[in-house]
């Protein structure tokens, strides 16, 4: 008879380049922010690329906390078992992102809006599925953080 005993599983820190992989590779996550004198967590559909992270909302809560507090965590995780996993959380500053007025603002917005559509082609399109949510949004990221656990594959008992 056989026995084996389990390893304690083997955590890590992600590099920057694979915490770019993995936010590159999913598309919803969730924002954290300060809205008057706590912070709220919401989840998002997103679309990453060159430092940002584009996302776009209805007017409401986090368009408001924004305006007062624009600096924001963003976290994602891919699970696949209790000590397989991966997750990282991004940190930056939410800029608005608008069709009209200077020509910065109008160029980030496409930059937006192509990114956005590589993920959802029908977004601000007369056939959105989310119409409502008109609003878009980059978070320049400033720094990532991305931590990962693996299991150890278990050891014939004796070995």
């Amino acid at each position: 008879m056989s026995h084996h005993t389990t390893q304690a599983p083997k955590f890590g820190e992600l590099t920057d380049a694979q915490c770019w992989e993995l936010l590159s590779r999913n598309h919803v996550g969730r924002l954290g922010f300060f809205n008057h004198g706590s912070v709220d967590i919401e989840p998002v559909h997103y679309v990453a690329g060159d430092s940002w992270l584009f996302v776009r909302s209805a007017e409401g809560t986090k368009i408001e906390a924004f305006a007062h507090h624009p600096y924001v965590a963003f976290e994602i995780d891919e699970i696949d078992g209790p000590f397989d996993w991966r997750s990282v959380v991004a940190r930056g500053t939410v800029y608005m992102m608008s069709e009209t007025g200077p020509r910065l603002d109008r160029v980030m917005f496409e930059k937006a809006l192509t990114a956005l559509r590589s993920f959802m082609p029908n977004a601000l399109a007369p056939d959105d599925p989310t119409p409502l949510r008109d609003h878009l949004y980059g978070i320049h990221v400033d720094r990532v953080t991305g931590r990962t656990a693996r299991p150890r594959p278990a050891m014939p008992s004796g070995a």
